[in-house]
């Protein structure tokens, strides 16, 4: 099979496990930075999620079960990202550096950081320039223990991004989670939500990317269409009393939200969360709560 040649090439440990996608159970790719190989020599081995026996459909590497929460470190200095690092604990092991940080100093010292502590790393600097540009700069990533990067640009930006890649897995930005559909008027798009997404995502999949940021919303029909050859990513999670009507939902400025358990059950391989844990009184608690839910899905 390709995909397990590919990853034996690689040296990337991994085991098989399946079940049929139409009942509610997603194969799910698993793919192990670097830095998540270091991890292991210092934490004891991240639990898998059981699966039945494999059903007639094709084997997939799984993702550990912790690896699938994101922490955004969305905070203005590398400093208070460490702090909050710290803070978090061991109910992280993969977080998210951006563009406030890349603004801030230190974004590759801080980046070096996480990978020598063990952490996987999400590189969002959604890269949209010139082609050329676009794909040096997806190279220079290239070494450094950095898992996802991300790019929200047309086709011939998409196709630099992954033919630069190397080992690290490009993520195309399909439609902000800030934005509804009369920002998609504003911006000059004609088609509904779904139908950009969809439209996104494929080109995506013809370009080389290995996956898409999508809201939670748009995540059934991704997976519907695509199955397994695009994870899917989900940013914009919400704790299940965000409602429209409180006073703290409307300072928020995610549009298109769900909340952890949704997330998954519509198809989301991983979540990105930032506000519920960085402005938790206690971050490694609220990290730790979505966890269990996590545990208590991917059983």
């Amino acid at each position: 099979m390709q995909s397990e040649r590919v990853f034996r090439e690689r040296g990337v440990g991994f085991r098989f496990a399946c079940r049929p996608w139409w009942k509610g159970a997603r194969r799910q790719k698993c793919f192990r930075s670097e830095a998540l190989q270091n991890a292991a020599k210092h934490n004891p081995p991240l639990a898998f999620g059981s699966r039945p026996p494999c059903q007639g459909v094709e084997a997939m590497i799984e993702i550990p079960r912790r690896s699938r929460l994101i922490v955004a470190l969305d905070v203005p200095t590398a400093a208070e990202a460490r702090a909050l690092v710290e803070r978090v604990g061991e109910a992280a092991v993969f977080y998210k550096i951006g563009l406030e940080l890349a603004m801030a100093g230190g974004y590759f010292e801080l980046l070096e950081w996480l990978v020598k502590r063990g952490h996987q790393v999400f590189v969002d600097l959604k890269f949209f320039d010139i082609p050329e540009t676009v794909g040096r700069a997806v190279a220079a990533l290239r070494g450094r223990g950095v898992t996802f990067a991300t790019v929200h640009g047309n086709q011939a930006m998409m196709e630099a991004a992954g033919k630069a890649k190397g080992e690290v897995r490009i993520l195309a930005v399909t439609a902000l989670t800030s934005l509804d559909r009369g920002d998609l008027d504003d911006l000059g798009f004609s088609c509904d939500v779904e139908r950009l997404v969809l439209s996104r995502a494929r080109r995506a999949l013809e370009a080389g990317c290995d996956g898409v940021i999508s809201s939670g919303l748009e995540a059934p029909r991704l997976k519907a269409q695509f199955k397994d050859k695009l994870l899917v990513v989900t940013p914009g999670i919400r704790p299940v009393d965000n409602r429209p009507e409180t006073q703290e939902a409307q300072k928020q400025d995610q549009k298109r939200t769900v909340d952890v358990a949704q997330a998954f059950a519509n198809g989301a391989d991983y979540i990105v969360v930032g506000r519920p844990v960085r402005d938790a009184a206690d971050p490694r608690a609220a990290a730790e709560a979505i966890q269990a839910t996590i545990a208590s899905i991917f059983t």
